[in-house]
């Protein structure tokens, strides 16, 4: 009877043998990923056109987007435009870069709490509440969720979504995948697949003859048809109407899309409404939060600037998703002191240009330049960097890979070099007592430094 729990402890022995090593394998795939040497600011390689508008995408392979396990894309959404249901396979975030429209979330579980009461004579519509977006907005997707945006106004609303692929609810692997329920995605994803297979080193022709033997179908609907007939309880003309797919992409154009909507004033004071039990606080929870509104900052100085954070404090959600985001402003020619986070953190520049400088951990430069509006710039975890605006002023979105990052200033109020004793800081860098002093206290601003804010240089001793 001993040898049982021997052979028991054996095999758990050797299940966290393996397991340990999956997980270093796992870790040896990636750990060269982040030994960067150069930075670059970088454009979307790929642009895909629908009917209503079109989808751009960062290369996935880009060094910089693959250390900090980050996917990007960026949608413009023409007016009457319908950006047709999807999820993916990680958590997300989108930020509304400009514009304002409709959104629909699917959450699993959750009631379809719209109902429609207008229509006699025929099956009334019932549908899972919309959220109403607009700029500035940061809009929580959870992994698996599909979701649908639509643009009721009249001018063009762009948005920019971060997939981070290195959070634990993506069991894949790294490549972003989204999942289509409908429209023809054909194009796209062609040009997502052909960037991962130069990754893998596979041939042009050898991507072409993969590509024949799937295209086919090429959404999430492609099944039996007379399976699907009896799943839905409809007839296989509907399927084969619903499989078909069409050649308006993923952004089609529908006018006067109509749905359930509560008046608007009360949509919004009510959005947070409550419901009963556990699944009804989360079905209830908040998904959207907005970042641009310059009397919602966080740090405001009225020479340099503005930063507006949202966190998992504010946005208890993140901490499922593990990111947050960052909305700053720099005025003309001000800047953000030299600092670092303990997260990755992607920026975008959404108006003006600024300059970077970023240095690694042997205190080598790895960017210094100009990240202009559309570009995006990566600044690894612990890498220190700084940041000017130009003469017409900065403004930006960063999103990290924590939910609750935390940005250690080396400059002013709150900075390290403050809280480190002045002797320390004099023997440290071979300076003065005095010059120790001016170091840890002349810039008195928090997070920020100003151009008029460097002291005239003290006249030479006779």
């Amino acid at each position: 009877m001993a040898k049982l729990p021997l052979l028991s402890v054996s095999l758990n022995l050797l299940l966290l043998f393996h397991g340990c090593l999956a997980r270093s394998s796992n870790f040896e795939q990636f750990q060269n990923e982040c030994q960067i040497n150069k930075l670059e600011s970088i454009e979307p390689v790929t642009r895909v056109k629908s009917e209503a508008g079109f989808t751009e995408w960062w290369n996935p392979n880009s060094q910089q987007l693959m250390c900090a396990a980050v996917a990007v894309l960026r949608e413009t959404v023409e007016p009457q435009g319908l950006v047709l249901p999807s999820f993916s396979n990680t958590n997300q975030l989108v930020h509304i870069i400009k514009g304002s429209g409709v959104l629909g979330m699917i959450l699993p579980g959750c009631p379809a709490t719209f109902q429609d009461s207008q229509h006699q004579g025929r099956r009334q519509d019932q549908h899972q509440k919309i959220q109403r977006f607009r700029e500035g907005d940061v809009i929580v997707l959870p992994a698996g969720v599909p979701h649908w945006f639509y643009n009721d106004a009249n001018q063009p609303f762009v948005t920019v979504a971060f997939l981070h692929l290195g959070n634990s609810v993506n069991q894949l692997d790294r490549n972003p995948r989204k999942f289509h329920l409908a429209g023809n995605p054909e194009e796209e994803q062609k040009k997502l697949q052909r960037l991962q297979q130069q990754k893998q080193g596979i041939t042009e022709s050898e991507q072409e003859e993969e590509e024949e033997k799937h295209k086919q179908c090429t959404n999430s609907l492609c099944f039996n048809p007379e399976y699907l007939a009896q799943a839905f309880n409809v007839d296989e003309d509907v399927i084969r109407k619903i499989q078909e797919q069409g050649k308006s992409g993923t952004i089609i154009r529908v006018k006067n899309l109509q749905f359930i909507e509560p008046p608007r004033v009360q949509h919004e004071e009510g959005r947070r409404g409550s419901m009963g039990g556990d699944n009804g606080v989360y079905c209830a929870m908040k998904m959207k939060e907005n970042i641009a509104e310059p009397e919602l900052a966080d740090i405001f100085n009225p020479q340099a600037g503005r930063i507006t954070t949202l966190n998992s404090f504010k946005l208890p959600l993140l901490s499922h998703l593990g990111m947050s985001a960052e909305r700053g402003v720099l005025f003309n020619k001000g800047g953000l002191v030299p600092q670092w986070s303990d997260a990755h953190r992607i920026f975008y520049m959404v108006k003006g240009r600024a300059r970077f400088q970023v240095v690694n951990q042997n205190g080598e430069s790895v960017f210094d330049d100009y990240v202009e509006q559309g570009q995006l710039l990566t600044v690894p975890q612990n890498f220190a960097f700084m940041k000017r605006a130009g003469n017409e002023g900065a403004e930006w979105v960063s999103f990290y890979t924590n939910d609750n990052a935390k940005n250690t200033p080396m400059a002013g109020v709150g900075s390290y070099m403050q809280g480190v004793p002045e002797e320390v800081v004099a023997a440290a860098y071979q300076i003065s007592r005095e010059e120790a002093r001016e170091v840890k206290f002349n810039n008195q601003n928090n997070f920020f430094f100003t151009s008029s804010s460097r002291p005239q240089p003290r006249a030479e001793e006779a």
